[in-house]
């Protein structure tokens, strides 16, 4: 463990991290609430934390003086590519794919055909862990905008494609 804030004889410390800048106590220490603050969190930032409570002429007891907390940041999909894989021609077969470079945790996908021939698609023609839609027999009806969403806790993005028939 790698210490990185610290209050001892009345003084406050903050250690040489990168958390540096973006850190502190969220009170006064003579409150006895010694809630930390992260401001401008990064995924980087994830991970366990651990806050030691030693007090003078206590006896320190591991179980007893220890708080540990894990901390994950989340991270909202990068906005994903839309591609189109084989030939758009009457009775083949297509596959659409969407991904996205970024997301913690992992995005999961879902494609619809826009207005004015909405159209929302289940398994197994569409894949949402892997983002890909796999259109077969196609007709010149199924022309239109395919919208692929990237979504998971921390937000949502997405592409299109323009299908031709």
């Amino acid at each position: 463990p790698v210490q990185i804030l610290s209050y001892l004889g009345g003084v406050v410390k903050v250690e040489e991290t990168d958390l540096k800048p973006r850190m502190g106590f969220l009170y006064s220490i003579d409150t006895h609430n010694i809630s930390v603050f992260i401001n401008a969190t990064r995924e980087q930032d994830s991970g366990r934390y651990m806050c030691t409570v030693n007090v003078l002429d206590d006896t320190i007891r591991l179980d007893k003086n220890v708080g540990i907390i894990n901390l994950t940041v989340l991270v909202p999909p990068a906005v994903p590519t839309c591609q189109l894989h084989g030939s758009a021609v009457v009775g083949a077969n297509v596959t659409l794919s969407c991904s996205s470079k970024k997301g913690k945790p992992s995005p999961t996908y879902q494609w619809q055909r826009e207005p004015p021939t909405l159209q929302v698609f289940f398994p197994p023609a569409q894949d949402r862990a892997r983002g890909t839609l796999k259109l077969t027999n196609l007709s010149l009806e199924m022309s239109g905008v395919y919208v692929c969403r990237a979504e998971n806790q921390a937000g949502s993005t997405n592409c299109s494609i323009v299908l031709e028939v």
